[in-house]
This record gives C-alpha cells, structure tokens and sequence, in this order.
C-alpha cells in the first residue's frame, strides 16, 4: 500500500487531494474504487489486497474526507468530483479503468461513464442508482454532519455499529478497522469521523427525488449493479428500471444486508472480480 497527494482545482483555488495506490504501479489493468458519502480510501483495503495481485487499485479520498482537504461545502457536489476524477485519472496516466463506486462513489462513475470519450471500460454500481427517493436523501441528511465527538476508538466503532446496523456480518478485526480509518484525532485530543461535517449542505435544498435517468440511459458500457436486499437508498423497482433501460446492464443482490454491501467479504468481492476479469486486458 501506498499513500499519495496531488492537487485539484476549484473556483476558489487548488486544493490538496490524497489516494491509496495498490499493486503493481506498471500493470495496465487498474481498478479505481471510490468510496460512499461519509468514507473514505482506506474503506476498500479489504477490497485492495484482495485484488492487488492482478490489478494496480487506485483509492481515492473525495474532497472533503480522509485525507483529502477540506473545502469550501459549494464545492460538495457532482461536478466538483468529477473535475477531481479527471484530475486523478491524467496523474495515474492510464486511458482505460474499471470503477468501482460505493453509493456516492458509484453515482461519480455513472456522471463519469455517461461523457463523451470516458476512459471507464467497466462499471461495478454498489448499492446505487439513478434514481433515489426524496425520503433517502431525507435519511441521508439526518446522520450525516452532525460532528461527533469520541474519546476513543472503541466508541467510534461502537458509534459505527449503530449507523450501519445492516452492514453485513464483519469480524471483529474488520469492524475495529473501519472506527480507525473512519476517524481523526482533533486538536482537542478526542475524535472525530473523518469527513467534513458540512457536506451536509449539499443535501439541505434537496427536497426532490435525485434522478439522473438522463446519463444512465447514455452508459454504453458492461455495468454490475450490487443491491444490498433491505436497502433504503437502491429499492427493488430502481434496479428493476434501471435493466429495463439498460441492456448492458446486470445485477446482483446481496441477501440480508443493508446499505451499502461493504465488499469486505470473500463472496461479495469474487463477484465484483469475476465481472472484471471479463474485461481484463489480459485476455
């Protein structure tokens, strides 16, 4: 594993933005995994070292979370984190990935995927769509923000455990890992959750559905789209619609998890590969 910095641009200036690099960096088969709202990174480590074999795996931190820096909250949306995409995309100097999208990391690669000349070959859409009710993002805005604080890791996990009740059945070890990378000391010796908390802006004026059928139905290439079975964000009539106007498109539902299925077991990430390896340019 290794760890890196670049900068991106905004109407305001540049600004700092970090990723995780795994594998070997001269492979040209390249997976990019990019994360959920309120994660980061180090989320996809499982993922990573399952997969660093074959693949050279790119990490990125959106702005505003892990160790990316933080912005200004009107630069929390969309076109924002695609700007950084491409940005990140010309540093690691490739012309092909596959991406890897974790909720909001999965809506980056459908923006992404649905331009003219993207260099995405394959697209892995976990636990997301293009079409999300106005009572999600209503859950969404609920617990994202509110800045709590923690005196130690035991209790962001314990915090963790609560948020993500239907996250899947994680060890121990796995749990312990994500209350360490999902959090940051503060400059008054507690913790905090590694993110932002005025991302939550971004949602206040949000009182429609989020719907973006416009770009999906523009993606010409292979898409696996994972659905955790009890989630609230992709329901059952969304990926049903999204096949019916996407033929290139398939779908794999997880049984008895929420949102999002964390791609930290062996089952879930054979799935995800097995969709890659169609496309490996190896073959």
């Amino acid at each position: 594993m290794r760890q890196h910095q670049f900068l991106g641009m905004n109407q305001d200036g540049f600004h700092r933005l970090a990723y995780t690099e795994w594998g070997d960096p001269g492979n040209r088969d390249i997976i990019v995994c990019a994360h959920g709202l309120t994660l980061n990174s180090r989320y996809f480590d499982w993922f990573a070292k399952a997969c660093e074999d074959h693949y050279r795996v790119i990490c990125p931190d959106v702005i505003g979370r892990g160790n990316s820096e933080w912005v200004e909250p009107a630069h929390y949306w969309f076109d924002q984190y695609m700007s950084d995409a491409a940005a990140l995309l010309a540093r690691i100097g490739t012309k092909k990935v596959n991406w890897v999208g974790t909720s909001m990391g999965g809506l980056i690669g459908i923006y992404l995927a649905s331009r003219k000349s993207h260099p995405i070959k394959r697209l892995v859409l976990n636990d997301v769509g293009p079409f999300i009710a106005r009572e999600g993002l209503a859950f969404i805005a609920d617990y994202i923000g509110r800045d709590e604080r923690f005196r130690n890791h035991a209790e962001v996990e314990a915090h963790l455990r609560l948020l993500y009740p239907k996250f899947g059945e994680l060890t121990e070890e796995q749990w312990r890992h994500l209350a360490r990378i999902g959090s940051r000391l503060t400059e008054d010796g507690d913790l905090r959750l590694a993110y932002d908390p005025r991302i939550r802006e971004s949602f206040r004026n949000l009182h429609e559905d989020f719907q973006v059928w416009d770009l999906w139905e523009k993606i010409d290439i292979p898409v696996l789209i994972l659905r955790g079975s009890e989630s609230g964000i992709l329901t059952q009539e969304t990926l049903e619609e999204m096949l019916r106007r996407n033929p290139r498109a398939r779908a794999h539902v997880f049984e008895g998890i929420g949102h999002a299925p964390p791609l930290m077991a062996g089952d879930q990430i054979n799935i995800v590969l097995d969709f890659l390896a169609e496309g490996s340019a190896n073959r």
